[in-house]
């Protein structure tokens, strides 16, 4: 499991990539992803393309994201999902409370 966060040159958007499995030992280092940053940035990027497996633990951090990032006003992208990735998300339903791409 490995987590890196990049941010645009113009500080707006935060990519943050998840390789291998997304679990509650990812816990701390998803969230400094997001929480040490000096500016907020306006969207967030969640690169999958790596993540082969997550659990419920994976979900209520995205949910801890979604609600750092201004709950109903985050803007939110899950990219680049596995078919097993992506039907836990739908699962989940939350397509719901993230753009699902």
């Amino acid at each position: 499991m490995a987590i890196s966060s990049s941010i645009s040159a113009d500080g707006n958007e935060l990519t943050i990539a998840i390789e291998g499995r997304f679990d509650f030992s990812a816990h701390q280092d998803f969230r400094n992803c997001y929480e040490s940053l000096s500016k907020v940035p306006t969207s967030y990027l969640v690169d999958m393309r790596d993540t082969t497996y997550l659990d419920s633990s994976a979900l209520g951090m995205l949910l801890l994201l979604r609600d750092h990032a201004g709950g109903d006003s985050a803007s939110i992208k899950i990219v680049n999902c596995s078919p097993d990735v992506k039907k836990i998300l739908t699962i989940s339903n939350f397509e719901q409370l993230f753009s699902i791409q």
